[in-house]
């Protein structure tokens, strides 16, 4: 069963009385499919005027619900033949970013990503998709892997940041982020990086600077959370639905801006309600942005890289 967020009470209430009245027409002999068929097309209505119109601030409780598809569940429904490489080669392996060799449809090509985990366990060993320097220099790992070989490079991005304890900072955190950023801009092979959920800070464009930068209908992208904008200017992180509004943290607003190149529609009610769909979504997104790219040399594909960047703000 879906878990309804805060501003979904309406859509919750009526998904209820549908399951009672299903559970009474069960043991009973009254016919009242005709009812159960009223409330579900009142259901349907409101639940797809509701995400039609939703406030930056709701998009991030959309973009952070706890079932939405992660990177393990996109590498099983979109990718065949995933093979995980661990470990930066200097410190140890860090679980909040995995990556390895897949296949999309006939094509080679290096997955790398951010995994929050899915319940506590798997949450704190996954450290809530937060990376630490060793993350980020085994992406760099990956990267560079990918580009001997002649493979593209997809990135999944789903974090709220960079991990900013005191050991990820001794261990060169703002170095391992930048790093990996010029890693991503000096790819002789083509990349293309989605935001499947949340885009934080430099922990994000550490693996989003690609030739091709994607976001899910319902994902955010910030230089910082709402919350952390909020309890800055405002000193309070009750302020974070105006500092949402205010930093243009959507989808819909970065691709006005010219931030990203493309939005993938998700399912109405977002990705979480149903994740095969959002998956098959994204997968024909990345194969058609890949085509795109094929026969660009690699002199051009950084060339198009910077071109992007340089661009924005312009």
């Amino acid at each position: 069963m879906v878990s309804f967020l805060e501003f979904e009470k309406p859509i919750a209430e009526l998904e209820a009385r549908i399951v009672e009245l299903r559970a009474t027409a069960s043991v009973g002999d009254i016919n009242i499919d005709g009812e159960i068929a009223t409330l579900e097309s009142r259901a349907g209505k409101l639940l797809s005027d509701t995400y039609a119109r939703l406030t930056p601030w709701q998009k991030t409780q959309v973009a952070r619900h706890a079932e939405r598809p992660h990177f393990k569940d996109y590498v099983a429904g979109m990718f065949d033949n995933f093979m995980p490489l661990a470990g930066d080669r200097a410190f140890a392996d860090d679980q909040a970013i995995i990556g390895g060799f897949a296949t999309l449809g006939e094509r080679k090509l290096m997955v790398i990503g951010h995994e929050k985990g899915d319940d506590t366990a798997s949450r704190v060993r996954h450290n809530f998709g937060m990376a630490k320097p060793e993350g980020y220099r085994k992406a760099i790992r990956l990267m560079e892997l990918a580009d001997r070989f002649g493979l593209p490079v997809v990135s999944l991005v789903d974090t709220s940041g960079a991990f900013p304890g005191v050991q990820a900072e001794e261990r060169g955190q703002a170095e391992a982020i930048a790093r990996s950023t010029e890693a991503c801009l000096k790819l002789g092979v083509p990349m293309v990086a989605v935001v499947v959920g949340e885009g934080g800070s430099g922990g994000a464009i550490a693996l989003a600077a690609a030739n091709r930068v994607l976001m899910f209908e319902h994902a955010i992208y910030s230089v910082i959370s709402p919350e952390g904008c909020a309890s800055i200017l405002w000193r309070t992180a009750d302020k974070a639905s105006d500092a949402a509004t205010a930093m243009q943290v959507t989808a819909q607003h970065l691709k006005g801006l010219g931030v990203i190149d493309g939005i993938v529609p998700e399912p109405v009610g977002g990705a979480h309600r149903d994740p095969v769909a959002a998956i098959a979504n994204l997968a024909a997104a990345i194969e058609a942005e890949l085509a795109s790219l094929d026969g660009l040399g690699a002199d051009a594909l950084r060339t198009d890289r910077a071109d992007k960047f340089l661009a924005i703000g312009a």
